[in-house]
């Protein structure tokens, strides 16, 4: 089967929604290094490589929403496609511990082609979903519940946005009504990244947006990310339309 830095699934469904995984997958394409970063494989299942469960949980909500969801097909260390193209944390060279022995050495050709060939391509898919389309941005993301050296994180969900807070409002408001434990509002991350993805699709030509990030635990299997779309559908169509979407 033919590589492809994407993967676009239910691109015609007609929901309000347009869904993004942009730490879908830790795969290594071929073209870079032999399909290896010079990690053990150990290393490249652990959070520092893909965002474990987040593809699941994306395409669960999209069933639920009647919405395409774009899934990057290509590990977060080869290329972040929630990075800007110039930022220096583009393509890592240290992620939690972890010294990315296959990008120590990296060249700006070699970054080049990295965006030509993975990043880009990522970027236009999504361009391509979205177009012509009155709709919101919401982008799946998960998280480790602790870094090394680091306290526990006292989240199961988080909700990030930038400037524009129309539908992050009011589902921080539902979900801290529904949940025991708290909401994190721009936790366990900040919502904006000078040039990330939601800049590129949401920010810069106005559309509603938000980002879920969920504790991975709680979406490692197929059970808990069918859960956890369900319940969150609910508070996110429910969100919309107190923003009046």
């Amino acid at each position: 089967m033919t590589y492809s830095p994407f993967s676009i699934h239910g691109a015609d469904r007609s929901g309000h929604w347009v869904i993004t995984c942009d730490h879908a997958s830790n795969t290594v394409p071929e073209v870079v290094g032999g399909g290896s970063l010079g990690l053990p494989e150990a290393e490249m299942e652990r959070h520092i490589a893909y965002d474990i469960g987040a593809m699941g949980t994306a395409l669960a909500l999209g069933e639920v929403l009647n919405a395409p969801v774009v899934c990057s097909n290509f590990s977060r260390l080869v290329i972040d496609p929630n990075r800007g193209a110039d930022d220096p944390t583009l393509i890592p060279q240290l992620y939690d511990g972890t010294i990315i022995e296959g990008n120590r050495r990296i060249d700006g050709v070699e970054r080049a082609r990295r965006i030509a060939a993975f990043y880009q391509p990522y970027h236009n898919a999504i361009v391509e979903t979205a177009r012509g389309k009155d709709i919101a941005f919401l982008s799946i993301h998960s998280f480790t519940r602790q870094l090394q050296a680091r306290a526990p994180r006292p989240w199961e969900i988080g909700v990030l946005s930038a400037q524009d807070r129309r539908i992050a409002n009011p589902l921080i408001r539902r979900l801290q009504g529904a949940l025991t434990s708290p909401v994190g509002d721009n936790q366990p991350y900040a919502g904006f990244f000078p040039g990330d993805a939601m800049t590129q699709h949401a920010h810069s030509k106005g559309r509603p947006n938000v980002i879920l990030e969920l504790r991975q635990d709680l979406i490692e299997t197929e059970a808990g990310q069918t859960n956890w779309a369900q319940f969150l559908a609910a508070h996110l169509e429910a969100a919309s339309k107190d923003a009046n979407l």
